[in-house]
């Protein structure tokens, strides 16, 4: 049996290019598996329900190999469970050098596979690797130019700051201050922390 496997990262993204090619190749769209989520693991539905249906002898055919996944560390586990444990085959059609069958007999076409497979891995790997480095390096060189990373600090209310002014000098109960802020007391208590900090010299000056 022929199956196929399609994946986007998001449910905006189209599967389209993907279900043309399988249809080209002749799978048949009840054996098509689709998944619109990301690649980070393998707990995806359409995913899962593939898994139950291959069995040995089956073809897995998919349009390039980080349909699969995005992490070639996992690629490379659930490539080995698939032709070793299951028995079937995988045919990458962006890249037909990756195909386990073996038309001849022997096991070229598996052990070629395998080496590919590797060396994707590592050049995978190996990238994301300096992309951090990088990354690194341009956040410590901003950060000494003075360039602040984050969230920036919320601002708050004239209304806001007056309450708790208003409540820091018991001028109104926490009562009168949650129902005039809206906040529940939690939050109230967070966000008058907060404020404090943002505008300690705002707040002392009309203390």
């Amino acid at each position: 049996m022929i199956y196929a496997y399609a994946r986007v990262s998001s449910r905006d993204q189209n599967l389209t290019r993907q279900l043309e090619a399988f249809e080209e190749f002749g799978v048949e769209k009840k054996h098509i598996y689709c998944d619109k989520k990301s690649g980070k693991n393998f707990a995806r539905d359409g995913y899962l329900k593939l898994m139950k249906r291959l069995k040995k002898g089956d073809l897995l055919v998919i349009k390039s190999i980080d349909r699969l996944g995005r992490n070639y560390r996992m690629i490379t586990d659930e490539w080995n469970n698939i032709v070793n444990k299951t028995g079937a085959d995988i045919l990458v059609l962006d890249m037909p050098v990756l195909d386990t069958r073996t038309t001849d007999g022997t096991l070229i076409c598996k052990f070629i596979s395998d080496i590919v497979l590797q060396v994707l891995s590592f050049v995978a790997e190996n990238e994301r690797g300096n992309i951090r480095a990088r990354q690194a390096e341009g956040i410590a060189l901003a950060k000494a130019r003075g360039v602040k990373f984050g969230r920036p600090a919320k601002p708050y209310s004239d209304e806001f700051i007056n309450i708790l002014i208003r409540f820091r000098n018991k001028e109104i109960s926490l009562k009168e201050a949650l129902k005039s802020s809206g906040m529940k007391q939690s939050n109230f208590y967070y966000h008058a922390a907060r404020c404090a900090k943002l505008y300690r010299e705002r707040l002392h000056a009309r203390l």
